[in-house]
């Protein structure tokens, strides 16, 4: 949760340099260096040659999807998900926050060319949902970050069967077939007791090759390498509780009589076993999400962003034409009409059926305002932007035009659900507004 909060800053300020950047006397060194510069990795007789756009969307986009996955794997086994009635709320608010942002868009582009664009409003940016959760300190009830942080996941776990379902070409069979067999193969390694991090992402690697040239959408095969990563620790807590114990009694000791700046070579040897011992009772799919934390956090997101926020319409009439076309709209709306209307209506007729609770401390006001911090999309919804608008040798121009107009749409929906989303909570976590008994029973 502290990466994503702090990654919501950086977020935001790569977000800030891309618009500048795209719209400056430079904004030729921006196209140039992401859309038409090509880069190329070579294996052999095998190798891929692609703009660094397509290197960071198709790719690094992958690990960061892999990255989700093994956040939704880990939150459904032991987490917030794992416990239906725990989770039942930001379920339902999950599924109201991406249906209802939906029928918002296809009610504004049934019908057009833009019509394929329905998924982009329907999802969440946790980062910067986070970061600006993060602004207001530790007034914010534990209970309503833990809310929107299943929101999110959740939120992620729907976009990506979206993705996987709607935004995918007819597939090559015999590709996705190599894919799935390779992906067996990490699965067996999991049930035969490998826990070593590097075959499984040599294999994922695999996966992810195989997946690219299928015609699904590369990023899936992050998720599907996500689901192999074991979560069998080597050593059990209590076990590793009596080691440690034991561990630190031999420590004190071995100790050289009055030599304190030195170990022994006795004492070299525990911190090297209890070390061992640390390892091994985290899960490999622990250790790998907290190792690729800070690298999507501050690397692979911001890059991300730098790629593809840098929108750039054609003079005052190209930017007031992107903004009030029908996809700009339809996506706004959805942003800061859909989410908010959405996700607090699933949520009163989740607690109203008894299907759960508002989080502990939580009262209805700081619910909304945390419903609005839900219409940042950004991220995932850049990405699936990106999906919807590729184009067609046919239509490239019109594709181009159409993906401006969706950034736009993004961009400034994103804005307005922060922006009114982090007053809102402001007001409602104000000491003459905060947490009472009856302020929880009634929205």
């Amino acid at each position: 949760m502290a990466f994503a909060a702090a990654g919501g800053i950086v977020l935001l300020t790569v977000t800030l340099i891309a618009l500048v950047w795209a719209n400056s006397p430079a904004a030729d060194s921006y196209h140039r260096i992401f859309e038409r510069t090509q880069w190329s990795l070579m294996f052999g007789g095998f190798g891929w040659t692609a703009p660094a756009l397509h290197w960071i969307n198709d790719l690094l986009m992958a690990v960061f999807f892999f990255y989700i996955g093994l956040e939704i794997k880990r939150e459904t086994l032991v987490g917030e998900l794992r416990s239906l009635r725990k989770a039942a709320v930001p379920l339902f608010a999950a599924a109201g926050g991406m249906l209802v942002p939906a029928g918002i868009y296809a009610l504004f582009n049934h019908s057009t060319d833009g019509a394929h664009g329905w998924g982009i409003p329907m999802a969440t940016d946790i980062a910067f949902a986070l970061g600006i959760l993060a602004l207001l300190g530790s007034r914010v009830p534990i209970g309503l970050k833990v809310f929107l942080t299943t929101l999110a996941v959740a939120d992620d776990l729907g976009a990506l069967i979206v993705i996987a379902v709607f935004y995918t070409d007819s597939p090559s069979l015999a590709n996705l077939g190599l894919a799935f067999l390779a992906l067996g193969a990490m699965f067996l390694m999991n049930r035969l007791g490998v826990r070593q991090p590097l075959y499984y992402l040599i294999a994922g690697g695999v996966v992810w090759w195989f997946i690219h040239h299928s015609g699904i959408h590369a990023t899936i095969g992050g998720v599907l390498t996500a689901l192999a990563i074991p979560v069998k620790r080597g050593v059990h807590a209590p076990q590793f509780a009596t080691f440690v114990k034991q561990s630190a009694e031999d420590f004190d000791r071995s100790g050289i009589p009055g030599q304190n700046r030195i170990l022994s070579p006795e004492q070299h040897s525990i911190v090297q076993g209890i070390e061992d011992a640390c390892d091994k009772v985290q899960s490999p799919l622990q250790s790998l999400e907290h190792s690729l934390a800070p690298w999507v956090a501050f690397l692979i997101v911001p890059l991300f962003a730098l790629a593809n926020a840098g929108v750039a319409p054609a003079g005052s009439e190209g930017l007031w034409a992107s903004a009030t076309s029908r996809e700009s709209i339809g996506i706004v709306l959805g942003l800061i009409i859909g989410k908010p209307l959405g996700i607090m209506l699933a949520c009163f007729i989740a607690v109203k059926a008894g299907f759960g609770a508002l989080p502990e401390r939580t009262t209805w006001a700081m619910l909304h305002g945390a419903a609005w911090l839900a219409g940042i999309g950004f991220t995932m919804s850049l990405f699936i932007a990106s999906l919807a608008f590729k184009g067609n040798p046919d239509s490239v121009e019109r594709a181009a035009s159409q993906l401006a107009n969706a950034k736009i749409g993004v961009l400034a929906g994103s804005t307005i659900a922060a922006t009114v989303g982090l007053l809102l909570l402001w007001y409602a976590l104000k000491p003459s507004n905060a947490f009472q008994p009856n302020n929880a029973a009634k929205p």
